[in-house]
Formats: C-alpha cells, sequence, structure tokens
C-alpha cells in the first residue's frame, strides 16, 4: 500500500484516537469555513446600506453653528517621528479657525533627535502667533491614551480633533467636521481616511485597497444601521464632555479608539461618519512597519471583543440585531485565526478525503470558501467603482487589485494569528508605532532611514516554512490525481502565492 495511506487505512477508523484525529480535523475545517461565510454574509448586509447611501450623499454642512465657532483643541500626539514632524506642524498650523477658539497641543513622547527639533519648530510657530504648544512627557505610561488623557487636563477646546504624525487634514478640516456637532447627543465625527502614497509600492496598493473597503464599505454601512461604528484612532473629533462621560481613554488595550468608542456608543452617545471628508496619510512602505501595525491592531481588536462583549450583550438599549453585529465587528481580527486554521487543515484534509471516500459529502463544504471569496469579490466591486469608477479596463484592475490583496491577506495570516491568539489570552505587550518614513515619490531613499528595522523577523522564516507546505500541497494533489483530488488546488496556490511573497521580501531585509 501506498505511504501515504498506511496512517489513513480504512481498518484504522476503529482505532478511536484516529477516528477523533480525523473528525476533529473535519470538524475545525468545517467550523472555520462557516465563520468565514458568516463573515463574508455581514459585509453583504453592509453593502446593501452601503449602496443605498450612494442614492442620497448629502455633503457635508459647512454653516457655522448659531452660537458661534466653539473652542476646539487638535491633539498630536507623536514620538520619534524625526521625518514627518515638519511636515504635519506645517499642516496643522494652516487648518483655517478663529485663533482665539484653537489649541493645538503636541503630545510628544519622544526619545530621540527629534524632541529637540519638534521643540524648535513649535517655538517657530509660536513667535508667529499660532496657538500651539509642547507638552513632553517623561514616560510613556499607557502610551498613546495616556499621551491623549494627559493632553486633555489642559485642553481649552470644547472639542478635541486628534491627528496621528502621519496625517495631512485639509486646511478647511475643522469647518467641515464641528458643525456635525450641532445635534448634541453627537459625540464623534470620524473622516474617511485617504492615501498619499497608494502607487508607491504593491504593499501600499495592497493596504490601500483594505482601508479603502473598510471606510467605504464597513463604516458606511454600520453608521447607516445605527450598528457600533469605531473611531479610527486618528482623523476625527471628538465631544471633550463623550470622552470624559465614557470614562476617558483607557491604555489597557492596543486599540485604545475601538475600546472609547464602544464604551461611548453604550452610553447612547451617537456617531457621524463622513466619507466625503477625506484626510489623507502615509501608508506604512516596508515589510516590518506593516507588521507592526497589523499586529496591534489586530491583537487590539481581541483584546477589546475580551473587554466589550460582555457590557454589549447585557445592554438593554441595544436591540439584538446591534449586538450580533457587534459581535462580528468585535471578532474581525480573529477571521484570520480562522483563515489560518482552515489552511492549515486543508493539506491532511485532502488525504482524508482520498481515503475516506464515503465522508465526501464533508468534502463539498470546500465551496462553501469559493462562495465566501465571490461575495467578497462582488462587495469590493462597488468600493473600487466609488472612487475608481466603472468600465472594463477599471474591472479588470480591480481584478487584478483583488487577486493580489487576497494572496498577500492570506499570507499575513499566520502572523496576524498570533496577534490575535495573544490578545484573547490577555498576555500584554508595549505600544509599538508605527514608523512614519515621509514618502515623497516612487524612488523616495529608505536606506538612510534610521527608524528602519532590517532584522529579519522570526515570522518570516515561519512563514518560508509554509510557503513550502503549500508547495507540498500542490504536489500532492498531483500525486493523488488518480482520485480526482484536484479540488484544493487553486486554494492551495493562492497560500503558496502569499506566504512566498510575503518571506521573499522578509528575507530582502528592506525594513
Amino acid at each position: 500500500m501506498d505511504w501515504k495511506f498506511l496512517f489513513f487505512r480504512m481498518e484504522v477508523i476503529t482505532n478511536p484516537i484516529v477516528f477523533f484525529l480525523v473528525y476533529s480535523v473535519l470538524g475545525l475545517y468545517t467550523l472555520s469555513l462557516i465563520l468565514i461565510l458568516i463573515y463574508s454574509l455581514t459585509q453583504l448586509n453592509l453593502l446593501r446600506y452601503f449602496l443605498k447611501y450612494q442614492k442620497k450623499i448629502i455633503p457635508p454642512n459647512k454653516k457655522e453653528p448659531k452660537k458661534g465657532w466653539p473652542k476646539v483643541t487638535v491633539q498630536l500626539p507623536i514620538y520619534n517621528e524625526l521625518y514627518v514632524i515638519e511636515r504635519l506642524l506645517k499642516c496643522i498650523t494652516a487648518l483655517k479657525y478663529p485663533k482665539d477658539k484653537l489649541q493645538i497641543q503636541v503630545l510628544d513622547d519622544s526619545t530621540d533627535e527629534s524632541l529637540s527639533l519638534t521643540k524648535k519648530l513649535v517655538a517657530f510657530y509660536q513667535n508667529k502667533g499660532i496657538p500651539i504648544e509642547h507638552n513632553h512627557r517623561l514616560n510613556r505610561e499607557g502610551f498613546k491614551a495616556g499621551a491623549l488623557k494627559e493632553g486633555l487636563k489642559s485642553a481649552t477646546g470644547t472639542f478635541i480633533a486628534i491627528f496621528d504624525s502621519d496625517f495631512l487634514p485639509d486646511s478647511d478640516w475643522l469647518f467641515k467636521t464641528v458643525p456635525q456637532f450641532q445635534n448634541p447627543a453627537v459625540g464623534v465625527v470620524q473622516t474617511r481616511w485617504g492615501h498619499i502614497n497608494r502607487d508607491y509600492s504593491v504593499w501600499t496598493s495592497v493596504q490601500a485597497f483594505a482601508l479603502d473597503a473598510h471606510f467605504l464599505l464597513e463604516q458606511i454601512g454600520r453608521n447607516q444601521q445605527e450598528y457600533f461604528i469605531n473611531f479610527n484612532g486618528t482623523a476625527g473629533i471628538w465631544r471633550k464632555s463623550c470622552i470624559y462621560d465614557s470614562g476617558n481613554w483607557e491604555g489597557d488595550t492596543l486599540t485604545e479608539d475601538l475600546d472609547l468608542s464602544y464604551r461611548a456608543q453604550l452610553r447612547q452617545w451617537k456617531f457621524v461618519y463622513l466619507d466625503q471628508v477625506v484626510t489623507k496619510a502615509e501608508l506604512p512602505v516596508t515589510l516590518n512597519a506593516i507588521r507592526s501595525q497589523q499586529f496591534r491592531w489586530n491583537k487590539g481588536g481581541a483584546e477589546n471583543f475580551q473587554k466589550m462583549i460582555r457590557k454589549v450583550l447585557r445592554s438593554r438599549q441595544h436591540s439584538l440585531g446591534v449586538k450580533l453585529n457587534a459581535l462580528v465587528h468585535l471578532l474581525n481580527s480573529t477571521m484570520f485565526l480562522n483563515v489560518m486554521i482552515m489552511a492549515l487543515l486543508s493539506v491532511p484534509v485532502l488525504f482524508i478525503k482520498a481515503q475516506f471516500q464515503h465522508l465526501s459529502f464533508l468534502f463539498d463544504l470546500g465551496s462553501i470558501f469559493i462562495f465566501s471569496t465571490l461575495i467578497f469579490y462582488y462587495c469590493y466591486w462597488f468600493v473600487h467603482k466609488a472612487i475608481f469608477g466603472s468600465g472594463i479596463a477599471s474591472f479588470i484592475n480591480f481584478t487584478k487589485r483583488f487577486i493580489l490583496f487576497y494572496c498577500l491577506v492570506i499570507g499575513f495570516s499566520i502572523h496576524n494569528s498570533a496577534a490575535v491568539i495573544e490578545g484573547h489570552l490577555g498576555k500584554k505587550s508595549p505600544f509599538i508605532r508605527t514608523p512614519k518614513f515621509n514618502i515623497k515619490g516612487i524612488k523616495n531613499d529608505l536606506d538612510k532611514n534610521k527608524y528602519i528595522k532590517r532584522k529579519t523577523s522570526i515570522y518570516t522564516l515561519i512563514e518560508l516554512i509554509f510557503a513550502f507546505y503549500f508547495l507540498f500541497g500542490l504536489y500532492s494533489a498531483y500525486d493523488l490525481s488518480a482520485n480526482g483530488e484536484f479540488w484544493l488546488i487553486p486554494f492551495h496556490l493562492l497560500l503558496f502565492i502569499g506566504f512566498s511573497s510575503i518571506s521573499i521580501f522578509g528575507l530582502r531585509k528592506t525594513g
């Protein structure tokens, strides 16, 4: 008998251990497929409301409030931003707003030479009459959340606008956002992220693709249904009383923005999402920078699930539908774990199917993943069309981007799953900032950038191993061809391309 079937001979099904292993693999594999399908169906539901919204877009109100323009504090939390601090302050000090109603706080936790540069720049703008101040902490307690909370103590504004160091709002940004607070129930106004370096590389293109789907499909869809929605950490503005009423910033998760968003909505504060107000920012351009951002976002999502889900489910002010959507929302990052489980088990499943033909009906469930993929493809097409327009050329370009996006997202599943597991298990880790590089063009030189980490990540080696693992899966399908086992070839091909691409890029040590 062929060596591949020694373990799977029909007579060993009587062995309880083998029986347990086989059906555990099939059970976990099927469960992962079903959870991914549920997630894709929630995306389809959000698409319905996104399309309805497209038919009734109303430009944001820019009229001065009846009581006049209120006081606004702009907070800029920074940490070692040597390459972008000058660009940031030049942009923020150009905001059009009554100077007697404006306060700019540079919340600086820096520990390198950028600290002295920031002090000089702040002094320069102060001499020009700009209401800007430099606040430096001697420690990073609470990280970004701690800096925002500390700055709030001396904030004079009724409203608090927040921008990370890589964000560049238009000069009339405050005139577009502040009027949305005329409804006293509104606690937060969030604007859509744009991208100044979308076409810098494959990596920035894929990130832009994913973020566009979040900010158009998901944020609009949730906002239209009055589901729980999240402040995205930057390019948004809060009512200060909402922050205090919701318990202020807390640094016990890596996504303090999601945490405060849920606490505010549990207190019945309303969120306004302005998709027509686009705040451009710089996307991470190196693999390690992308990893640090992805790790923080995905681990923080899992941490907030553990922290908030019981409070959401116990809420008497929210309907069952809102609670179920919140459940999926807080488990967004856990989808990576489902993808990883499905991917890892797909190779053993290939061999199990070859031996246990009487279980073929279970293997037909693999078509669920194809169905889920088609749903994502369908939903994301409308996002792409909203930004780039329709037509054959646009559709072909979208298809290329979607395939690339799918490959690389699957390739990141191991790294992001590790973050998710840590988050659910409650393992604490420091807030690792995403380094900014002040990208000015396609040929921007990164060799002299001090924030680039040139050490090869352990995940790169793991991803390389998995690339060979799925290459083995491709070979196995060919070797089992007598039994017609070609059904997983497209999936294993995507996995091989995704893991090999990320590992090769990581081995180049380009950051």
